[in-house]
């Protein structure tokens, strides 16, 4: 496993402190983003590969480690499931079954093994999932801390295409940023990056690590990253797959679509392009397009103030007469029970 390091500034790594929030003006930290592939339709499997490079990260002096969106449960990357308009083929639905099978309850024994990881390996844990829910699948992000606790969650509101026929949305009760003795630490999946209006609710609540779990290999991410860097005055690490056709079970079980005929096992079907940015826009590690790495950086949290005073995009900079945001953040039910709402009302003060 590669790593490619570098750092924006020289001091050691900060030492382990109490969860009371950082310090802007001094504190360094050690970020890795993980660019790796998940052992399809083997949970277990992609747990131990997981822990492989968490210690790997770990022994580097990394504070916080990122993983690709779908890490856990996979990205079911040229699958259709069977879909055409109006109907849903057996085989199909087999495969969503299958896909289902890996994925994980949250909470569940996978959340314990990698809250206990991130305790054992003493790092912030930022890891994409396929989250199950009933028998609704998620797009999900997880956060866990250095004690070994599970922070919480945030659910992708808005899967894109044909991920919309295997993902649930999530809605604004799951959008956390989470404040941490390595900075406030929060997440967007994918192509809810290129959302301003969730952009917008992130740098309210104050992200300046923002992680984007991704599958967009294309090199015109580099250039939304980038874009978030400078706009949100944050940290940005992205992380993203590297997976080979042979990464996936073989045809005739699992068929991809979408690329003519069926690729060999070497081809490459998601190059990755993992890569960390500073507030200031500079690429500090990465884009690699070459393979599975771990891209090690230090981030000078000090650089966030430094842009801030630039542009800060719900500060200084923002018109609230003019323009404003309200985010419904409550949790969105399909069904209440009124006697239940009754009993919670009862036991009200």
């Amino acid at each position: 496993m590669a790593m490619v390091a570098s750092s924006s500034v020289d001091p050691p790594i900060i030492a382990e402190v109490e969860m009371n929030g950082s310090d802007l003006g001094s504190t360094t930290v050690r970020a890795t983003v993980v660019q790796a592939s998940t052992v399809f339709y083997d949970t277990p499997a992609t747990l131990e590969k997981a822990e492989r490079l968490i210690a790997e990260a770990a022994s580097y002096g990394s504070q916080l480690v990122v993983f690709p969106e779908a890490f856990i449960g996979g990205y079911p990357r040229g699958s259709t499931f069977g879909v055409t308009i109006g109907s849903r083929s057996a085989k199909g639905k087999e495969e969503f079954r299958k896909y289902y099978a890996s994925a994980i309850d949250v909470p569940g024994p996978e959340v314990d093994r990698l809250a206990a990881l991130a305790g054992k390996y003493k790092v912030f844990l930022v890891m994409g999932v396929i989250e199950r829910a009933g028998y609704t699948l998620y797009c999900t992000v997880l956060f866990f801390d250095p004690q070994g606790l599970y922070l919480g969650k945030h659910r992708k509101v808005m899967p894109t295409a044909l991920e919309r026929i295997i993902w649930g949305f999530g809605d604004g009760s799951t959008i956390p940023v989470y404040d941490t003795p390595v900075g406030k630490i929060g997440a967007l999946i994918c192509w809810e990056n290129r959302m301003p209006l969730l952009r917008t609710a992130m740098y309210a609540k104050g992200v300046e690590i923002y992680c984007a779990p991704t599958a967009d290999a294309r090199e015109t991410w580099l250039a939304s990253m980038t874009h978030i860097a400078l706009e949100g005055g944050c940290y940005v690490i992205s992380a993203n797959q590297f997976c080979r056709r042979k990464d996936y079970p073989a045809a005739p079980d699992y068929t991809f679509s979408g690329l003519g005929e069926e690729p060999s096992p070497e081809t490459i079907v998601c190059k990755g392009g993992s890569v960390i940015i500073s507030p200031s826009g500079t690429v500090l590690g990465g884009p690699n397009y070459e393979g599975e790495a771990l891209i090690t950086c230090d981030l000078d949290l000090g650089e966030i103030v430094r842009a801030k005073f630039d542009f800060d995009v719900v500060g200084h900079y923002s018109r609230p007469e003019v323009l404003s945001l309200t985010v419904k953040d409550n949790a969105q039910k399909p069904v209440l029970f009124t006697s239940a709402c009754k009993t919670e009302n009862s036991e009200d003060p």
